[in-house]
């Protein structure tokens, strides 16, 4: 094993937090009038029954996909509207195979990883541009494209992440214009109703809709330097336990142990783009033995069923982990009770532990229930996850740089 320097590390964190930064207020003040316009174009086919796929075929992809399906089906703001969203992912047959079943019109196509792959992807949004979809990338191809400032593959993924959460967020404030769902396009009312604490500046008078715009493109702004905030925070706070946990896991892999990552709804895709980062990391560095534990749809169906959703991941582990392997578990509560019974039974195994949690750590904190514990310090979802993509990747960097001179990639 390579010793480093901790202030090498800290130092590759510190450059790590600096390039996110700049590419997020580079991207985010290009972007955002074109982000507000977007919002009210979609809310606009949501309201006339559209649906918004997702597209996915690289494992990071796929990740996102899924991570936007669970976003709009299940939201996670109190009185917010369920808006119907699919992943079309490879597990289906091809990307453009479903498209064509699945698609209609008044339908929206979000494409990830489009750069890296060898045409399915870029036909599929091609083939739904045709059908009149509004179509959305991050590559040249769509309607709407958002060409990212960066050639970092991570950096990019966490662009991509803030900008599909801030366009589920600022989705229903034009839900909520009075006049938009009559069809009255020239005048509407800032009225934030429910979610006033979000966009505390839209609970105004009767203004027009392009005033309304304007003050969702403000709001664009306020969510991206938030993120910004809370992952410079984050990972400052959290510096020494992300250090501890990737020389956790370089030297579990170095003696044949295996990553096991789990959680629920998002966290679950965040668990799924760990695995993905480490089985296969875009930036061509080598294989390391994962699993991720949201996969197999029958197995979690079936002890969901037969014994209850507690035992979703502490089942797994008992089937497959030895001691020496490493449990990473990613909770936005830090209370979700099939993380805590998992991580209790990984140590009871004699793995090593791993959590990535939001608020103030909740159960898992409070019960010393993880080795190594990174926290959020925030109360508001998409913003926990946000910092949690950022903090996976800083783990899986530093694991990169843990490794042997020479035996990287």
């Amino acid at each position: 094993m390579t010793t480093l320097s901790g202030d090498r590390l800290a130092l590759h964190l510190d450059r790590f937090v600096a390039v996110r930064t700049e590419a997020s207020e580079r991207f985010f003040t290009d972007e955002a009038d074109r982000i507000a316009r977007l919002c009210h174009l979609m809310a606009e086919r949501f309201a006339r029954g559209g649906r918004l796929l997702a597209l996915g075929a690289l494992p990071q992809a796929r990740s996102d996909a899924r991570h936007v399906a669970v976003e709009f089906v299940h939201p996670v703001i109190v009185g917010k509207r369920a808006l119907p969203a699919l992943a079309l992912v490879p597990d289906g047959g091809s990307l453009l195979d479903q498209l064509e079943l699945v698609a209609r019109a008044e339908d929206m196509a979000i494409g990830f990883g489009l750069e890296g792959l060898d045409g399915a992807s870029r036909a599929s949004l091609l083939a739904a541009r045709e059908k009149g979809l509004l179509t959305i990338s991050f590559s040249p191809g769509a309607e709407w494209e958002f060409l990212l400032p960066t050639s970092d593959p991570f950096v990019g993924q966490e662009l991509a992440e803030t900008l599909y959460h801030v366009l589920w967020e600022l989705i229903h404030v034009f839900f909520e214009q009075r006049g938009l769902l009559n069809g009255r396009e020239q005048r509407a009312t800032h009225d934030a109703g429910g979610s006033s604490f979000l966009y505390p500046f839209l609970a105004e008078q009767e203004a027009d809709l392009a005033s309304v715009v304007a003050d969702v493109g403000r709001s664009v702004l306020i969510k991206a330097r938030e993120t910004s905030e809370l992952r410079a925070s984050t990972i400052a706070g959290a510096r020494s336990e992300l250090t501890a946990a990737a020389i956790a896991l370089h030297e579990a892999f170095e003696s044949g142990g295996a990553l096991f990552a789990f959680g629920n709804g998002g966290s679950a895709t965040d668990a799924m783009d760990c695995v993905a980062d480490f089985r296969a990391a875009p930036q061509g560095w080598g294989a390391r033995r994962c699993f991720d534990l949201t996969e197999d749809t029958a197995i979690l169906t079936a002890l969901a069923n037969d014994i209850g959703s507690d035992a979703l991941f502490a089942r797994q582990l008992i089937a497959h982990a030895r001691p020496g392997d490493v449990a990473l578990a990613l909770s936005t509560s830090g209370g979700s009770r099939n993380i805590v019974e998992a991580l209790a039974e990984a140590r009871r195994r004699g793995l090593r532990t791993i959590a990535f949690l939001g608020y103030d750590g909740g159960a898992v904190a409070a019960g010393g229930l993880a080795d190594h514990v990174v926290v959020v310090p925030s109360e508001h979802i998409p913003r926990i996850q946000e910092a949690h993509a950022s903090s996976l990747h800083a783990l899986r960097e530093l694991v990169e740089l843990l490794q042997p001179e020479g035996s990287q990639g």
